[in-house]
């Protein structure tokens, strides 16, 4: 076997990265305990904030557990020759009890790793945050590596889980359209654990902000203030587990839609393996890159910035990952390699891109965050107004950057092989998320540093502790502001990824899909109704659960005497508790919605309207996602831009206005924005799975 004609066993080497990664994860989080929880008091609050997540993981999980063995039985009735598409030999490898499995035994393969990655990661990130608080007493250097290393297990541990499940599944199958399951397991389970985990985060917060520091006075992270564990909790589930699953199922999910276009499109060209194979082998250069660039996030001095070291590793996994590559684009493909390999470096740009888009529209160092601070001076209603319009106006720049990634990534491969442009945007998104390891790792540091503050803060540390900590924590918002645009981002490509696969699946790549047609019509208005609907319910959602939240605090503060004298204690456990009966109602709703939605339409009116249901949600889903996410950023950092100093800083009218819109804003950047990613893929991997079917049985479809 050679790369010029390769066959199935090359996909060992993808597995085996993936266990590699799962191997070094392991190795980081080893370390990572190895290390001093510092005094009593700092174990028992980083043991309470372990706790807390633990406990809302496993009813999250307890919940999603019915719906998994639903959906299993019901995919073992679907007749997974249909995904074969008249190809005998492809055929008879689904014959049997082995083929009938294929389906519901990917799906919950997926839905299982997914979880799993959610609980390791989990582990590792409240299990790190003491430790950081504990090497801040003593300088920066070593809390950068602590907490970055928590923030690698969750990284390592979504690529590793991704790539060797998507690989495994292959090499047991070989069908990649039938393994595409694995991806819509992993998509129902980030849907409702991105919805879930942003409802919990942000009921405590709002609850945490509003009665505590607004209406009590007491600083953020005040061990007086009944919330603020379950808003340290918060900061994992959201931040970790829900970012984390986002970004699996991305992986998953784009990794099986290239596999599928790639067999598809270069069938005729001799070049069907190759196709198969390439996304698998990019994935496994882009574990190896990240597990390399970790050895460049370190800091060489105390003073030195750990932005920059945390931008050396992000800088040193897409410069490998691009040089690797070309190389590798070339050796299997030839000629057309080098338009193939175009699409990797637009996946690659992208990601860069749109992360400083993100941070030119929420930095409190710029002038759009500045603009709504400044606005805050004449009222809450003047903040939110200029908000809005911060978030309205930037999503313009980051869809532009979309736009000309797929323009370069179809058109350059396009010029190398008639057919093959489809392929290269696959290769756009595969590209970006081949980087997954490194991003969700820097994006995880975030919780670690944040919950390593208000440890030192409740453990009544030396200001120097915390000086040290809020330096980890300032670079963790930008790295949080940095992945959200990436998840955004690599959503968009996914999807487009999804539905171009779809679309050869459902029998639609020849026909098209016509504009004109009024089955169509029909199906791109309601697809692009479904996240303004899973929007209202992320968001009446949080409402109702923050005013559980802030009755609760209210009460405490009332009726427990001695709180605000540091005499008596809070009653911790109740915030955590509501908050986590909270987040598992709730999130139930917007989910079946996402589910249902392929599900009716498909069979009732068949696979054009099915594909118009994806366009529209796509289009309206990256939108709502790009404005809620900056606009919460924005209206974050206006806050923060006050809290310096400026404008009258902390307690002028100025601040209590923009802890207005950034309490208008957690749910948008928190809950309902990062709800649109798991969304518009969920509904591209279900579609994907129901093509075949759906081609064949509908009601009304066949009438347009």
């Amino acid at each position: 076997m050679s790369l010029s004609n390769p066959d199935i066993t090359l996909a060992w080497l993808s597995f085996g990265a993936g266990i590699i990664s799962l191997i070094v994860a392991f190795l980081f989080l080893k370390s990572v305990l190895k290390e001093d929880m510092g005094t009593p008091r700092m174990k028992e609050l980083s043991d309470a904030i372990f706790e807390g997540a633990m406990a809302f993981l496993n009813r999250q999980y307890k919940t999603l557990a019915p719906i998994v063995v639903i959906i299993f039985i019901v995919l073992f009735f679907v007749p997974v020759e249909l995904f074969t598409h008249g190809d005998p030999e492809a055929a008879a490898q689904v014959q049997g009890l082995a083929g009938k499995l294929a389906l519901p035994v990917s799906f919950l393969v997926g839905a299982v790793a997914s979880a799993f990655a959610g609980y390791a990661g989990m582990v590792s990130t409240t299990k790190s945050n003491a430790r950081t608080t504990n090497a801040a007493r003593t300088g920066i250097r070593k809390a950068l590596t602590i907490s970055f290393r928590g923030g690698a297990v969750m990284g390592l541990s979504v690529a590793g889980l991704g790539l060797a499940g998507v690989s495994g599944l292959y090499l047991a199958f070989k069908i990649p359209a039938v393994i595409n399951s694995f991806a819509f397991g992993a998509s129902a389970v980030a849907l409702f654990a991105r919805i879930g985990g942003g409802i919990y985060t942000k009921a405590a917060d709002v609850g945490a902000d509003l009665v505590g520091k607004v209406e009590a006075g007491i600083p953020e992270d005040d061990p007086r203030n009944p919330a603020v564990i379950a808003d340290n909790v918060g900061d994992n589930v959201g931040d970790t587990a829900g970012m984390g699953a986002d970004l699996f199922e991305s992986y998953a999910a784009t990794t099986i839609a290239a596999m599928v276009i790639g067999g598809s499109v270069l069938k005729e060209a001799g070049l069907q393996m190759q196709g198969i194979l390439f996304p698998l082998l990019i994935g496994a250069i882009g574990i190896i890159a990240s597990i390399i660039a970790t050895s460049f996030v370190r800091m060489s001095s105390e003073d030195a910035n750990p932005q920059t070291a945390l931008n050396m590793g992000l800088w040193g996994t897409n410069i490998i990952t691009a040089i690797a590559g070309f190389f590798l684009a070339k050796a299997l493909f030839g000629d057309i390699g080098t338009g193939i390999f175009v699409g990797i470096v637009a996946g690659l740009l992208t990601n860069v891109a749109i992360g400083y888009i993100t941070e030119l529209y929420t930095s409190y160092h710029k002038r759009p965050a500045q603009e709504i601070a400044e606005a805050s001076e004449t009222g809450a209603a003047t903040n939110l107004i200029k908000g809005l319009a911060v978030g309205l106006k930037s999503t313009v720049y980051p869809i532009f950057v979309i736009v000309l990634a797929i323009w370069a990534s179809y058109f350059f491969a396009e010029t190398g092989l008639e057919g093959l442009g489809i392929y290269g945007i696959a290769m756009a998104a595969m590209g970006m998320l081949s980087t997954a390891g490194m991003v969700v790792a820097i994006d995880s540091f975030g919780p670690v540093a944040d919950n390593a503050g208000g440890i030192a803060e409740m453990a009544e540390l030396g200001p120097e502790v915390r000086k040290n900590t809020d330096k980890l924590d300032a670079v963790g918002n930008t790295t949080a502001a940095v992945a959200k645009g990436f998840a955004i981002g690599s959503a968009a490509l996914t999807a487009l990824a999804l539905f171009t696969a779809y679309a050869e699946s459902a029998g639609l790549a020849e026909t098209g899909i016509d504009i004109l047609n009024p089955i169509v019509i029909i199906g791109l208005f309601l697809g692009a109704t479904v996240p303004f609907l899973v929007a209202s319910f992320a968001m009446e959602a949080v409402g109702k659960a923050a005013f559980e939240m802030i009755a609760e605090v209210r009460r405490q503060f009332r009726e427990i005497p001695g709180i605000m004298e540091g005499t008596g204690k809070p009653d911790y456990a109740s915030c955590v508790d509501i908050s986590t009966r909270a987040a598992i109602k709730q999130m139930v709703a917007p989910g079946l919605v996402a589910i249902g939605t392929p599900v009716v339409v498909g069979f009732l009116l068949g696979p054009l309207a099915l594909g118009a249901v994806l366009a529209g949600g796509t289009a309206s889903g990256v939108l709502m996602a790009l404005f809620m996410a900056n606009a919460g950023g924005a209206w974050d950092n206006a806050k923060k831009y006050i809290e310096t100093g400026k404008l009258g800083g902390k307690g002028s009218e100025a601040h209590k206005a923009a802890v207005v819109g950034d309490t208008v804003g957690d749910p948008f950047k928190d809950t309902a924005g990062p709800a649109m990613n798991p969304l518009i893929k969920v509904m591209g991997t279900i579609s994907l799975i129901l093509a075949p079917v759906v081609a064949n049985y509908n009601v009304f479809g066949g009438l347009f």
